[in-house]
């Protein structure tokens, strides 16, 4: 039998809670779960023999009528953007000092949504791998983090069109000229504490609906051999077909979006054994609340549509053994820090038909890729997982939504320590120059003045 040991923090024992495991098996009944450190011990039974052995060197939470599963993980999560509502924002109204202490701030709202890990693919400047660092240090308070450095663009550009320089860095984009720099980029960022490596492979582009893919086959195997050489994956944001295949086809590790995935983009993924995060939750809230914040009304079909027209090849894929990870790609001023990390499953639910286990396994069990770690180490209920756990009110197996209401959160178990869920909810006030400020939100015509 296992032996408790107590190594300078005391264990802690969640009692009388149903367990969901993360691994899309059913909810236990009621069973005990014993934590020492950042290592969940045993469960059941022997959880309950070796709290004993510990007797008042073990902390207890009393979970009677609650239910215990893993934290959540958040594959898409752009923690140093700071909520932006226009690219413009984003691109010309952020300050590299400023922007590191809103990540701090804002960094720490996670935690109180139950989200214990997160993958930040891009960040402006380089304030991902630091602000990695500062939580690692216990500077700053926040989950578990993997971060990239700049995404890399070609010249064609990215989501931000004309914004996007001709070469160089703005915001969050490395632009890089041809195969060399793209190569030695690469090699910089992982130098300068990359975890993953983030190509841009579609763009939007002047006179053409939707992204276009602006990356070629070649182009990419030079950046995922180049970071594979160096012991480190690649995400790629694809956002049609014929990229998300290329991506797959160069030995692209994550791939997000993948949207409007076809029957040969489905195979090259199916065949490359790569994973997928369709980031539905910006699309989903724009498409369902967009008219609550004044979101231009002609996107809402178009990003319906694109989460219609993803998600049933999606199930396929799924149903394939293609792994799906849950992002809310939350940073933005439609997904908020704190408020959406859970909505990814709801969606899973809703539009590609999966059980509600099936996509807490997405954001739980799954997750552990996007935080490079092994599967089965992280995201789970288990002996020798780490100890990242959360007490709810309610039963998600039944309905991923009461995961959304942060007031369903008991406890949050991050590292094996409680997080603070008592304290006020984290709020500041705009900084000067954060915010585009506009005149008008139309012109004042001479016939809207007298109508």
């Amino acid at each position: 039998m296992r032996r408790l040991v107590v190594t300078g923090s005391t264990g802690l024992l969640i009692t009388g809670g149903s367990v969901i495991s993360g691994t899309g098996d059913a909810r236990t009944p009621p069973a005990d779960v014993l934590i020492e450190g950042d290592r969940i011990v045993a469960i059941g039974d022997e959880a309950t023999k070796l709290a004993a052995t510990a007797g008042a060197a073990t902390e207890h939470i009393d979970a009677t009528g609650l239910t215990v599963m893993p934290g959540l993980i958040d594959a898409h999560c752009h923690v140093t953007f700071g909520e932006p509502a226009s690219n413009d924002e984003l691109f010309f109204h952020r300050d590299q000092s400023t922007a590191a202490l809103v990540a701090g701030f804002n960094v720490q709202k996670l935690l109180l949504a139950g989200v214990t890990g997160f993958l930040d693919p891009d960040c402006l400047w380089n304030l991902g791998p630091a602000l990695r660092e500062a939580i690692e240090a216990g500077i700053v308070e926040g989950p578990r983090m993997t971060s990239g450095l700049n995404a890399l663009l070609t010249a064609a550009g990215g989501t931000a069109g004309r914004l996007i320089p001709e070469s160089g860095t703005a915001a969050y984009a490395h632009v890089m000229g041809d195969r060399p720099e793209m190569v030695r980029t690469t090699r910089q960022q992982i130098k300068h504490g990359a975890d993953w490596i983030k190509i841009h492979v579609t763009g939007s582009l002047p006179n053409h609906r939707g992204e276009m893919t602006v990356w070629t086959f070649d182009e990419l195997r030079a950046v995922v051999d180049t970071a594979h050489d160096l012991d480190t994956p690649t995400v790629a944001h694809c956002r049609n077909a014929s990229s998300t295949r290329l991506a797959a086809e160069a030995g692209v590790d994550l791939i997000f979006h993948a949207s409007f995935i076809d029957e040969q983009a489905l195979a090259a993924v199916i065949e490359a054994g790569c994973a997928v995060a369709p980031s539905f939750t910006f699309l989903a809230n724009l498409a369902d609340h967009g008219d609550k914040v004044g979101a231009a009304p002609n996107q809402v079909d178009v990003f319906r549509g694109e989460i219609e027209a993803t998600a049933t090849m999606l199930r396929t894929a799924h149903d394939a053994g293609v792994t799906i990870l849950s992002g809310s790609e939350s940073g933005f001023a439609l997904t908020p820090y704190g408020h959406w990390h859970a909505r990814e499953m709801e969606v899973l639910v809703d539009a590609m038909g999966l059980t509600p286990l099936e996509a807490i396994r997405c954001a739980t069990y799954n997750g552990a890729i996007a935080l490079r770690m092994e599967l089965g180490a992280i995201g789970v209920i288990a002996p020798d997982a780490a100890a990242d756990v959360l007490v709810v009110e309610g039963d998600p197996s039944a309905d991923v939504r009461v995961l959304g209401d942060r007031s369903n959160l008991r406890h949050v178990i991050s590292r094996g320590r409680s997080v603070d869920l008592d304290r006020p909810w984290p709020e500041r006030r705009p900084l000067p120059g954060e915010k585009v400020g506009q005149w008008a939100a139309e012109p004042l015509t001479w016939e809207i003045a007298n109508q």
